[in-house]
């Protein structure tokens, strides 16, 4: 039997200049706790899985909105890993991804991987809405198979706007099912782990950053709008969380200085 669950999540001004968080309701297999902040300005959020998920034919979704002013960090206490479940006929699983960012506000959305397992089927959706002061830093990261097999069948949409405007809408697909190329000397060319980093910060309207390699399987490109993309492929998840790491760092630094 499939699983559909929907977790919820509300960030507000704490009025001490912190955040507080009004709404934190789990459901299903995403389990959301409170944790301490390394950041006293930010409330965090860490999500567990309560069960695997997802299994082709669940239907999962979270939605977290952060209201003007505040300032909210979510990551998570594992990978999640699409898996196949027991009915081979079962349509594919989805998760959906829901996030609002208010005036003045701060977003840092840090998962962690997306694994592919082989016979798995996932949709995975991420729609971001963006006040024209809000700040976003996300990141997603995809392991298509587990050690020694080969991937699922996995699509995921990344659509962020900001004040009303469209700022990223990319789409990306691997697998069987997907067209054809996707691992081919232009794309992954044999790479296993692909990742994505997105930093949105009004400052960059006025000190917009070059586009530029970092390394051989990387590149920071600008975007229409105050945000740059950092785009990654690497052999494994490992490598992969290094080359982001090594990007936020540096674009973080950069915004500080």
């Amino acid at each position: 039997m499939s699983v559909h669950a929907r977790a919820r999540l509300r960030a507000e001004p704490d009025g001490r200049g912190g955040s507080a968080l009004p709404v934190l309701e789990s459901d299903g297999p995403l389990a959301l706790r409170r944790t301490r902040s390394p950041q006293p300005a930010y409330a965090r959020v860490t999500v567990v899985g309560a069960m695997s998920a997802p299994l082709n034919g669940d239907r999962l979704a979270i939605e977290a909105k952060v209201a003007d002013g505040a300032r909210l960090t979510v990551d998570a206490a594992a990978a999640t890993v699409a898996l196949p479940g027991p009915r081979p006929d079962a349509d594919p699983s989805t998760y959906t991804v829901n996030l609002s960012v208010g005036e003045r506000a701060s977003l840092h959305w840090l998962p962690e991987q997306l694994v592919s397992a082989h016979g798995s089927r996932l949709h995975q959706t991420t729609r971001v809405q963006l006040a024209g002061t809000a700040r976003l830093l996300l990141r997603e990261e995809q392991i298509l198979g587990r050690h020694g097999e080969p991937t699922g069948a996995l699509t995921t949409r990344l659509t962020v706007h900001r004040a009303g405007r469209p700022l990223l809408d990319q789409q990306l697909a691997y697998g069987p099912g997907a067209p054809g190329g996707w691992d081919g000397p232009a794309v992954l060319a044999g790479h296993r782990a692909v990742g994505q980093l997105l930093l949105a910060d009004p400052s960059f309207e006025d000190a917009p950053l070059p586009a530029r390699p970092l390394g051989p399987t990387a590149a920071l490109t600008p975007l229409a709008g105050p945000a740059v993309l950092v785009t990654a492929v690497a052999a494994d998840a490992r490598r992969l969380r290094g080359i982001l790491d090594d990007a936020m760092r540096e674009l973080l630094d950069g915004l500080k200085a």
